[in-house]
């Protein structure tokens, strides 16, 4: 089987800034097409530092979720703990520092799971998720305005976690989804004939 054939991808004619705040940069880019078309996108950047989001799991069976006020909704949600990776932090250390000031815990074992980007086409953005395990109580300040609920739950209660009107974070589902199987996957492993 062939690989697809992907379009050559479109060069850059220009790449300005449009807006900037304290943690967002706006940026627009005029791009020549490989057929000739030409058109301005703009797109939201951040930190180049990068991201993470955890799935802490303080058992086998359950995760720790946070409930944080989130201002683009002007409400409460519940969500995973996640954060910035500072700089000269590697996303490890991140995710462990993240977990210690969100949560109070800290992690012995932390593994990469998967990374995620939202809304492709107008965000560079990416969100390594990392799956933390055999925690121990830690805390750490953070810059959290007001302490942050932790609450927890069974990792494979998802529907009912998804039938809550403050659980709707895409990125924390797909991260369940896929710690959830890869917890399936390592506790009944393939058998071999």
């Amino acid at each position: 089987m062939s690989s697809p054939s992907w379009p050559q991808k479109p060069q850059v004619l220009d790449r300005r800034s449009v807006a900037r705040s304290r943690l967002f940069h706006v940026e627009a880019l005029d791009l020549r097409f490989s057929n000739g078309a030409e058109r301005t996108f703009e797109r939201l950047t951040g930190s180049d530092q990068g991201a993470v989001m955890i799935v802490a799991m303080p058992d086998p069976e359950h995760v720790l979720l946070i409930r944080e006020y989130a201002a683009g909704f002007e409400d409460y949600v519940l969500t995973l703990p996640k954060g910035l990776v500072d700089p000269g932090e590697d996303i490890v250390g991140a995710a462990n520092r993240e977990l210690m000031e969100e949560c109070g815990f800290g992690a012995s074992r932390i593994e990469p799971l998967v990374e995620l980007s939202l809304a492709p086409n107008y965000m560079r953005h990416r969100m390594q998720v990392l799956l933390a395990s055999e925690l121990y109580p830690r805390r750490l300040p953070g810059d959290e305005p007001e302490p942050l609920i932790v609450e927890t739950h069974a990792i494979d209660e998802l529907p009912a976690l998804l039938a809550r009107e403050d659980f709707h974070e895409a990125r924390a589902i797909a991260a369940l989804y896929i710690a959830r199987e890869r917890l399936r996957a390592e506790a009944d492993p393939p058998r071999v004939w």
